[in-house]
């Protein structure tokens, strides 16, 4: 089990500690850098600037992050979401994932509420998709950003952008005091009375102290995907020449790959038409990329972009009457990371709950999305664990979403607590959407039941909320 001290021999945070005045590395610990460099810098301490106007902060805009500063905004919090980008969204929009993940479970909508709002205009910007249509559907993402912004800013919620926490304070080893977040102004401490950690790879939880899992036993994370679109595609060779998807055992994709020619592509090749004329894919692999490492991300992203030009020389020469006038046009400025920490809640959602479609007396929300590992095994385990049948899906618990440890804090998205298959399975934009929205509810509820500790809510009161405002469990 990875947890607060083990992450902090690690962590390079030492030089904004010292610049707060506050040790926050164990004695005896050196960060990455001084570890590779031998060499560390004391800054001088020195005073920053204090803003603690609010209720609750929520950290990543992502799908779980804008629903949960959605949530909690219009339960009447004071509500504050900080975005290191510069566009709320995150894969669906910088990240540039083609398509949402089903919302149906073959017979009806399952993630409602919040998600289904944003499902329902995010199909506004793909006029060419059916109006019924409920799986699998492409995003457009200049739109989707356009959706964020307008959910958000009407719920009363204010965004920060181009702003990345740096350090969390503790005021307590169970509370959270204050956020350190760094931007054009420098460093500012942000005080809530509850905060929300939507960040993706639970840095806030994390560096909070609250333990957490990563990977596999040996540490090993499911790939990342760069994805990126094509545009002067030829539309109507497109939709009617052979299937590009790795599904059609016949797909060009793979005389590509056996070619030899492109050695950094490979078969996974997902793929959607999100306009006139413009492609959109979620294709290949990067393995075993942390995310949590800066180094790591920054050669991600550069292999990435070396990736996506191989497939577009790889699609002009197997399909040149598609592809042949086309130009890569956008990468995405996050890479797609699938899997980084799964931060221990009170309850950790395990394989065997996926498999018996469990129900839980603190659910709330559902999903049927399908084990889907991104690993050399990915296909072994979705062929073990299969899919869904028609009309099926399993509870998301409350308690996935309460860091064991710490009071003041929630997760919402890709960092809740799962084991390491059945996290296959909810990391993926519609269940992030659900989960925000409830992490988002239940923070407000904290701050007026139980003196901010998200433990101890009325979780019945907070399911029959959701419920008011269209939310779908058992």
């Amino acid at each position: 089990m990875n947890n607060r001290r083990e992450f902090l021999k690690t962590a390079g945070l030492a030089t904004v500690a010292v610049a707060m005045g506050q040790n926050v590395m164990a004695a005896g610990t050196k960060s990455a850098a001084e570890k590779s460099t031998g060499k560390s810098l004391t800054l001088s301490k020195k005073k920053i600037s204090v803003d603690d106007q609010w209720d609750v902060i929520v950290v990543g805009g992502g799908p779980g992050g804008c629903t949960a500063a959605i949530s909690a905004a219009r339960e009447g919090a004071k509500t504050l979401l900080i975005e290191a980008m510069g566009q709320l969204g995150g894969m669906g929009t910088s990240g540039m994932v083609p398509a949402w993940c089903p919302f149906s479970d073959k017979e009806k909508i399952i993630y409602r509420g919040l998600a289904e709002k944003i499902f329902t205009e995010s199909k506004k910007g793909v006029p060419h998709e059916r109006a019924n249509k409920l799986d699998w559907v492409s995003i457009n993402p200049e739109h989707l950003m356009s959706v964020y912004d307008k959910f958000v800013t009407e719920s009363g919620a204010k965004v920060l952008f181009f702003s990345r926490l740096a350090s969390v304070e503790m005021s307590a080893n169970d509370t959270v005091d204050a956020l350190i977040v760094a931007n054009k102004a420098g460093l500012t401490a942000f005080k809530a009375k509850v905060y929300i950690d939507a960040t993706g790879d639970g840095d806030l939880a994390a560096w909070a102290g609250a333990s957490f899992k990563r990977g596999d036993e040996n540490g090993v994370v499911q790939s990342s995907t760069m994805c990126f679109s094509f545009a002067d595609v030829d539309s109507y060779n497109y939709i009617n020449g052979p299937n590009l998807h790795t599904g059609n055992k016949n797909s060009p994709v793979f005389d590509a790959v056996k070619s030899g020619k492109y050695p950094l592509i490979d078969t996974h090749f997902c793929n959607n038409l999100i306009g006139p004329d413009v492609v959109q894919f979620n294709a290949g692999h990067l393995v075993n990329v942390d995310s949590t490492d800066p180094w790591a991300l920054s050669q991600g992203m550069i292999t990435g972009r070396q990736i996506a030009a191989q497939y577009l020389a790889a699609m002009q020469e197997v399909q040149p009457r598609t592809f042949g006038g086309s130009f890569l046009v956008k990468t995405g400025s996050l890479l797609g990371v699938r899997d980084s920490r799964r931060i221990e809640g009170d309850y950790i959602f395990t394989t065997e709950d996926w498999v018996q479609r469990r129900t839980f007396e603190d659910e709330i929300g559902r999903n049927n999305y399908y084990i889907d590992v991104h690993k050399a095994n990915g296909h072994d385990k979705e062929a073990h664990y299969g899919h869904y049948k028609k009309g099926e899906s399993h509870g998301i618990p409350y308690r996935c979403l309460t860091p064991k440890g710490l009071k003041n804090v929630l997760t919402a998205g890709r960092c809740i607590s799962t084991d390491e298959d059945t996290f296959g399975s909810l990391r993926v934009m519609p269940p992030c959407l659900v989960t925000g929205e409830a992490a988002g509810m239940a923070a407000v509820h904290a701050t007026k039941q139980s003196k901010n500790d998200v433990h101890k809510i009325d979780v019945q009161l907070l399911r029959k909320r959701l419920k008011e405002e269209g939310q779908y469990f058992l």
